[in-house]
């Protein structure tokens, strides 16, 4: 007799349907397992068969053969255990064929229990979308399924429970649409607490609008990470269709919160300097997604920008570009978003006094010069907004007036943010820094004078054709804080002096 029970693999954020058939037919015992799997489905059988034994059924001595179609596609992990062990039981007589359209996944300990996995909900999305009723997953993963409205979601705790579900011996309860809510912050940050940089904080402002990658550059203590750090209190809050955007890659990586398994607050990703290139754009001999992915539609903070090896730095000049990153192995190539706002920040010189008003510096011109070498022309030219963080002043840092609050800042971004939202909403543009350069003299009104003074600027500065774009975009955020229909000479001004700190340091030596 041969049973097919419905299940779903993962391939990158997206999963796929997976039909686990099984037979079970006379001759030497054996059971084979063919749909090219790999070696943790393989070891299912070994799972399966101890946990029929422990729930009172009979491995059948029989020969097994079950096929994960489609055959052509890889199979990994152990959500397969589940339909596996349940296509034996009805294939062997034990168990009563399933009628109801409905999809398995989970593992399976030893002894019955059944075990969370990665990347339930993106095959909750799909088993939904292929018109499927009911999806069975493990308990521990029923919050994260349930968010998703139109199916139904079954949490299973052991095998037990399922089958006698299945018989109707016993009921179980659908789990009730998962509601949302925020994760309780632990630290409080805000740009209240910043005293001074009011420069700073204006440019942070716009790079927010826009969703503008930033490169800070500035001496030790001068509040560069502070700064990074307050920038997510200042970004709109996330769409639902981000919500479950970014859950996904969660999900697939396998850090999502079970008491909050939606990911309500953008990503706020900030490794260490020492991570490898594979961990930060994504990869290992399957690959899974790196830091530049999980901060997807939210921020990635690079502390000590220029310590990171070369490697990992170019490497993130096409998802910069780009907003995705597509990794190539030998058992696959996939591809994940990485939609993402870049805040990079780094001492001018080894020291990290060069250029500092009071404290001189101690490292030589080569020192200084090798130093700055370490980022490149091209990636240099991606990160649009360059801004230089000074020392704080004693009067600022003694002021009692209170600083502008997160809140406020908020207000204003969000205005920005929505009337970019209405200018692309025919398209699949979010906001300004995605803008391609096809678009931007649609999207970009310039007066003449600015016109005039953005040819000056562009010849004088002899800037790059991406250079240009990258202007015309920071000023159409600019102009879109202002309300301003056109961008004017005064946005492009402001935008010009994001764009010229490299002649400064690195056209210096």
């Amino acid at each position: 007799m041969i049973s097919t029970i419905h299940s779903m693999g993962v391939n990158g954020i997206e999963a796929f349907h997976v039909s686990i058939e099984s037979d079970v037919s006379q001759g030497m015992p054996a059971c084979d397992i063919v749909g090219l799997p790999d070696t943790s489905v393989k070891e299912a059988k070994n799972r399966v068969r101890s946990a029929i034994k422990s729930c009172s059924f009979s491995f059948p001595l029989a020969r097994i053969t079950i096929n994960l179609a489609p055959a052509d596609v890889r199979k990994m992990g152990s959500n397969y255990d589940l339909p596996i062990l349940l296509s034996i039981l009805i294939s062997s007589g034990q168990l009563s064929p399933i009628k109801e359209k409905s999809v398995f996944i989970g593992e399976i300990s030893l002894s019955g229990n059944i075990l969370p996995i990665n990347g339930v909900l993106p095959m909750t999305i799909q088993a939904k979308q292929l018109g499927f009723e009911n999806i069975f997953v493990p308990a521990k993963n029923a919050t994260e399924a349930a968010a998703i409205e139109g199916i139904n979601v079954y949490p299973l705790n052991n095998v037990r429970e399922l089958i006698g579900y299945i018989n109707g011996d016993r009921e179980i309860k659908c789990k009730e649409l998962t509601i949302i809510k925020k994760k309780p912050k632990e630290e409080l940050l805000d740009f209240s607490q910043v005293k001074g940089q009011y420069d700073v904080k204006r440019a942070l402002e716009i790079a927010a609008a826009g969703n503008h990658n930033v490169l800070l550059i500035g001496s030790p203590g001068a509040g560069k990470s502070m700064l990074a750090k307050r920038i997510p209190t200042i970004l709109p809050e996330m769409t639902f269709d981000e919500t479950i955007e970014t859950t996904k890659i969660h999900s697939i990586s396998g850090i999502i919160d079970n008491d909050y398994p939606l990911v309500t607050e953008r990503p706020y990703r900030a490794p260490h300097h020492t991570i490898s290139s594979a961990g930060l754009s994504g990869g290992g001999s399957i690959p899974t997604p790196g830091e530049i992915s999980l901060a997807h539609n939210g921020v990635l903070f690079l502390d000590e920008f220029l310590e990171f090896s070369r490697s990992s730095l170019e490497a993130l000049r096409q998802p910069l570009e780009e907003g995705k990153i597509t990794i190539s192995r030998v058992k696959g190539s996939l591809t994940y978003p990485c939609s993402i706002m870049l805040i990079a920040a780094m001492n001018p010189c080894p020291c990290g006094y060069f250029g500092h008003p009071t404290k001189p510096c101690t490292c030589s011109a080569g020192a200084i010069s090798r130093y700055l070498r370490k980022i490149s022309g091209p990636l240099l030219d991606r990160l649009d907004l360059h801004i230089e963080v000074p020392p704080v002043s004693f009067e600022d840092l003694s002021s009692d007036s209170k600083p502008e609050s997160s809140s406020e800042i908020r207000k204003r971004v969000n205005r920005a943010r929505e009337i970019q939202i209405k200018r692309y909403k025919n398209s699949a543009i979010k906001c300004n820094a995605h803008l391609p350069s096809h678009l931007i003299a649609e999207s970009c009104s310039v007066t003449d004078d600015a016109q005039k003074f953005l040819k000056i600027a562009f010849e004088s500065m002899k800037l790059s054709a991406r250079g240009y774009d990258k202007i015309l975009k920071i000023a159409r955020t600019i102009a879109d804080l202002e309300n301003s229909e056109c961008v004017t000479a005064a946005h492009i001004t402001e935008a010009v002096q994001y764009r010229s700190l490299d002649r400064k340091y690195w056209n210096r030596f």
